[in-house]
């Protein structure tokens, strides 16, 4: 193994506090009632866009092409202030897993829907920005999870046997089963889906656990 691709909201760092705060507060603005966290935890995956549809759904907030791109500029401005509070963190072991496996000489990269912009930022706050040769977000590329190309344009010079995607959701599987990667799932992640029920090579509860797994493939 030579190339490792992180998934970013509920595979390294539990973000949904934010989000859901950025929800209720984007709702308060609009005179909805706020939502519970654990729904809008649900929600998590697929990007800003299908979360800000999904959060305005489920709240009967009008949310169409007539102002689609409002509210979704209205959630992002709002997120970029909550994320000044900091309380985006890594899951346990994360840190420590990250320094191992940069210190074994493998390239790791980060593919997540969430957009650039915020991505940066929180890689920036939790002091992780070093550890990724390349970052690729939401609106990186034309494309985005689970089509294949985020994780190709990730993994290149890399022949795609050598390689490993890490994710924790439905999203994460397809993506890497489009790309032709094995795929390791966080499974105390984002995912709403039994975990047989979705592809992948090795799931893990404990960082340390995917460590061994990679360490047992090198």
């Amino acid at each position: 193994m030579k190339a490792i691709v992180f998934d970013l909201d509920g595979t390294l760092v539990d973000s949904v506090p934010d989000l859901h705060d950025t929800a209720n507060r984007l709702l308060a603005a609009h005179d909805c009632a706020p939502l519970e966290l654990a729904q809008v935890r649900s929600f998590v995956g697929n990007g800003i866009p299908v979360l800000v549809e999904k959060i305005c759904r489920a709240a009967d907030l009008a949310f169409d092409e007539s102002n689609r791109e409002t509210i979704i500029g209205e959630y992002l401005s709002t997120y970029d202030l909550v994320l000044e509070d900091k309380n985006t963190q890594p899951f346990p072991g994360v840190r420590a897993c990250l320094e191992s496996l940069k210190a074994k000489g493998l390239m790791l990269g980060l593919c997540t829907n969430k957009p650039e912009a915020p991505t940066r930022i929180i890689l920036q706050d939790l002091d992780f920005e070093h550890f990724f040769s390349n970052v690729i977000g939401g609106d990186t590329l034309p494309q985005r999870k689970p089509s294949p190309e985020p994780l190709w344009v990730s993994y290149e010079g890399f022949d795609l046997k050598d390689c490993l995607f890490v994710g924790d959701s439905e999203v994460d599987a397809a993506t890497a089963a489009a790309a032709g990667v094995d795929c390791a799932l966080y499974a105390d992640g984002y995912r709403q889906t039994p975990l047989d029920e979705l592809p992948h090579a090795f799931s893990f509860t404990d960082f340390s656990q995917l460590l061994a797994y990679v360490e047992s493939k090198l």
